[in-house]
């Protein structure tokens, strides 16, 4: 118990580097904000009027919607920016609207021509509202402190400011966060397996209300990772809401598994995998036609290479987040998390974070010649990967090469998100999700 509670304190401690060195996209966000947000009506203030008419010329008031939730997208069609955001802007309208959320774009042209032209072009359907005016010299500015655009202020029923932000994913994790629904009646149930290296801890989460046997997705964490990474938990979630049931475990020498982690290597992750999928294949309440195989970073290669092993005839769908396929090369060049080490004759034990875990050297030499890309390509089932441009831990070139080894797959990249997507997890979860329950059901 004392090693294992070593094991997570490091691996939280390795997450949380990862995090902070793994994406440019999250300074950049970050310093965003911070550049260009800091003159923003501030959160827990009560929301400015505005004195404006909408583009048919009625007057227009923010008091008409108290008791809603509101999202004042303050734009123009003369900004590149703001159109490169509009299908986001769009995909939330249609996300949200329906929950009682209330778009209303506040715009700066000074064409009303160019203005409307730009509605119809992008579809924009919710109330748009304006001065037609500059910006610099508009009332709705100066009243809400815009120095730039796009920026988004997100109003609550009460009335009071609930975000100010100059970028969407901020928004949506908001919106997403404010409207979640989690299943009650849907639990965890622990399960413990026989894996590679001793016994495996797992959990079960099954959709509630569903009779029958269910489709089944089998999610896998990455490098010193757990199966309650708040990824994955969201991951669970949301498959359960569209029917799906979900085994996720921890991989030998990870977590509450069992196991030494410096014995721990991809091959072995692969045969924790099928045992997994042995598990699920075997139970009652699964529908073995309909299986699929899900992994973030190193397990999104265990996943891929597991599917390979197994096929499309035993695979249904299979899912990557940020696929680490860089360990391979990392391995070649001697360097894993910063440490160093001689690729061709590595030793017993490698330090990571200090010497607070040990990888061993079998890892390194397995990982040297691991054929990732052959072996995931034996299968050429429905596929997705996931990947963000701001990735610096894994770059997003790992992801374009699974999406070139699988045609006919769907591939999503996300500008700017990191490797833990933490700009907005939640989005990340969607677009596997959607994937697969599209795919499954």
């Amino acid at each position: 118990m004392k090693s294992m509670r070593k094991l997570r304190r490091a691996g939280t401690l390795l997450l949380l580097a990862a995090t902070l060195t793994s994406t440019p996209a999250r300074t950049f966000a970050q310093d965003f904000d911070s550049k260009y947000a800091t003159e923003l009506v501030k959160a827990g203030t009560e929301a400015p009027q505005l004195k404006v008419k909408t583009i048919n010329g009625k007057a227009f008031s923010i008091k008409s919607l108290r008791g809603k939730y509101v999202v004042l997208d303050f734009w123009a069609s003369w900004c590149p920016d703001c159109r490169r955001d509009i299908p986001e802007m769009v995909r939330m309208y249609n996300k949200f609207h329906g929950k009682g959320v209330e778009f209303v774009g506040v715009s700066y042209d000074t064409d009303k021509g160019a203005w409307a032209a730009a509605l119809k072009k992008y579809g924009i359907t919710w109330t748009q509202v304006g001065e037609l005016t500059k910006m610099r010299q508009s009332l709705s500015a100066q009243a809400y402190g815009v120095n730039w655009i796009p920026s988004m202020v997100l109003v609550g029923p009460d009335g009071k400011v609930v975000l100010s932000t100059v970028l969407w994913p901020k928004l949506e994790r908001t919106l997403t966060e404010l409207f979640a629904q989690k299943d009650a009646a849907a639990a965890d149930s622990p399960v413990t397996i026989d894996g590679a290296k001793g016994k495996l801890s797992g959990l079960v989460r099954r959709p509630s209300g569903v009779t029958g046997r269910v489709p089944v997705t089998i999610i896998m964490h990455g490098f010193m990772g757990n199966k309650n990474e708040r990824m994955l938990a969201l991951l669970a979630d949301s498959l359960a809401a569209r029917g799906i049931a979900s085994v996720r475990f921890d991989f030998n020498g990870h977590g509450q598994s069992e196991g030494k982690f410096e014995e721990m290597t991809v091959p072995n992750e692969i045969e924790d995998a099928k045992k997994i999928y042995a598990y699920v294949a075997s139970q009652p309440w699964a529908d073995t036609t309909r299986i699929a195989l899900a992994g973030h970073s190193q397990g999104g290669v265990v996943s891929a290479m597991t599917a390979g092993e197994l096929g499309h005839g035993r695979v249904a769908a299979v899912a990557l987040l940020a696929p680490a396929a860089v360990l391979r090369d990392d391995a070649i060049r001697g360097n894993t998390m910063g440490s160093m080490y001689n690729p061709l004759d590595p030793p017993a034990r490698i330090p990571l974070m200090g010497g607070r875990l040990n990888l061993g050297g079998d890892y390194v030499r397995t990982a040297f010649r691991l054929p990732i890309y052959e072996t995931a390509a034996k299968y050429q089932g429905p596929a997705c990967i996931v990947h963000g441009t701001g990735d610096r831990v894994v770059p997003y070139t790992y992801g374009e090469r699974f999406h070139e080894i699988w045609p006919g797959s769907r591939y999503t990249e996300l500008p700017g998100y990191d490797h833990a997507f933490s700009q907005d997890v939640y989005r990340a979860v969607e677009l596997i999700s959607e994937f697969l329950g599209e795919t499954l059901r």
